[in-house]
């Protein structure tokens, strides 16, 4: 079955959990065969997994060390036990009951390594890690069930226009990264990008995911209408902060839906829109699922979704489609159902650009076209050759996935210039 891209929340190979304390062991190796220093250090790479890459760090002491997925939430979790032989080195982990094995032998400064769970064994290269500096300010806002953290990137000491930047579905991150699609920092460009051009710019990691998973500990109390919830309470405090001259939203594909809802509500100066659904969920993730489900399993996820629509959970799900529709997700998906994004984009009173890739997979030009009928005043800008992660990508499909998980690809040379000046309002 090919990789499912648009899905708005999934199975992830690491289950989030709270860090248990675990004794650490350090097995020495005997006679003259010592361990290679240069294990010692934080390490990063990235998990080749059948659902997409999913990026670790891990910190190798001589006695100890720990594991961290950014993804997923999980900082630091330590190894029960390391055990080094000359260039060899043994990682165990026991996370909440799931057992953990990483084997590696280092060579040309990199470890190449096995990572096992859970009878799966995935190929796994670790690079010496590469601190990120850090360019924002933190702010941690009230919402439901506590404090959302927020980034805020600065433009200049004076008052400035400040952009929220919401992303996209599933456990895409702040940067726009995921632990299914991999590291693009799309959505990190995007917000230091603006900065350097005078708006300043906040994004954040939804409820349930990075800086923010401690707000949502059980998928199923998960919904999307939460989502709309803290995007307002962001918004309104940007509103009542002196630092800034207007707020904007701009929201990437489900993003776009969260900060149209959330424009609605709070009259922002403007709203853009980057790859954003036009029609519901269950039209588009359909037309997705066509040509990679075989009619049974096709049918079915047809019937699921037409009872979700109605409000209806259903209880027998197929195994092949238990991460798409699983009973723990269905209240998220009842409540994004209802919403029809063109038909919403019509409420809101803001000036709006709707910002649509000619070699995007994942939303279509169809999409675009559909919010522009809803709201027949915005503006429509087509960029040629950029695909759903705002990279320069052709239309090969192998060849635009590659760019999911570069982040050195710079960002489509038009997208900044247009924002700007539409935040800017510039003609």
């Amino acid at each position: 079955m090919k990789k499912w891209l648009l899905i708005c929340c999934t199975i992830l190979l690491l289950a989030a959990c709270g860090q248990k304390e675990v004794t650490a062991q350090h097995q020495g190796s005997k006679g003259t065969n010592a361990m290679n220093e240069q294990f010692i250090g934080k390490w990063e790479g990235t998990i080749e997994t059948p659902n997409g890459p999913l990026p670790i760090i891990i910190d190798l002491k001589k006695e100890s060390g720990t594991l961290s997925v950014p993804a997923q939430g999980l900082s630091n979790f330590p190894f029960q036990s390391v055990t080094y032989t000359g260039d060899k080195v043994k990682v165990s982990i026991n996370l909440n009951g799931s057992a953990i094995a990483i084997n590696g032998t280092i060579k040309n400064e990199q470890i190449e390594a096995t990572f096992q769970q859970n009878g799966g064994k995935f190929p796994l290269i670790l690079k010496a890690y590469k601190e990120q500096p850090v360019t924002y300010d933190t702010l941690k806002i009230p919402v439901q069930n506590g404090n959302l953290t927020v980034a805020v990137e600065k433009a200049s000491p004076s008052p400035s226009p400040v952009a929220l930047i919401i992303a996209g579905s599933g456990p895409t991150d702040k940067d726009g990264n995921s632990a299914l699609a991999g590291k693009n920092n799309s959505l990190k460009m995007l917000a230091e990008g603006l900065a350097q051009q005078g708006i300043a710019t906040v994004r954040y990691d939804k409820r349930g995911l990075g800086d923010n998973q401690a707000l949502l500990t059980k998928e199923e109390d998960g919904t999307f209408d939460q989502y709309v919830d803290d995007a307002v309470q962001i918004i309104q405090t940007l509103m009542a902060d002196k630092a800034y001259t207007s707020v904007h939203v701009i929201g990437h594909s489900e993003g776009s839906l969260i900060g149209l809802l959330a424009a609605q509500k709070t009259g922002v100066a403007s709203f853009v829109s980057i790859a954003g659904a036009g029609r519901s969920l269950d039209e588009v993730l359909l037309e997705q699922l066509k040509g990679q489900l075989a009619p049974k399993l096709f049918n079915e996820s047809t019937n699921i979704l037409t009872a979700l629509k109605q409000g209806e959970q259903v209880k027998n799900i197929s195994p092949e489609l238990q991460a798409l529709f699983r009973p723990s997700v269905q209240p998220f998906l009842i409540s994004l159902l209802k919403y029809q994004p063109a038909n919403e984009l019509s409420k809101v009173k803001s000036r709006v650009l709707l910002v649509q890739g000619t070699t995007d997979l994942q939303v279509k030009e169809a999409d675009a076209e559909a919010l522009k009928k809803g709201k027949q005043d915005s503006k429509l800008l087509y960029l040629a050759g950029m695909n759903h992660v705002l990279k320069k990508a052709p239309a090969d499909r192998a060849k635009n996935l590659a760019t999911y998980a570069d982040p050195s690809l710079p960002l489509h040379e038009e997208l900044l210039p247009a924002i700007e000046q539409f935040i800017k309002n510039e003609k």
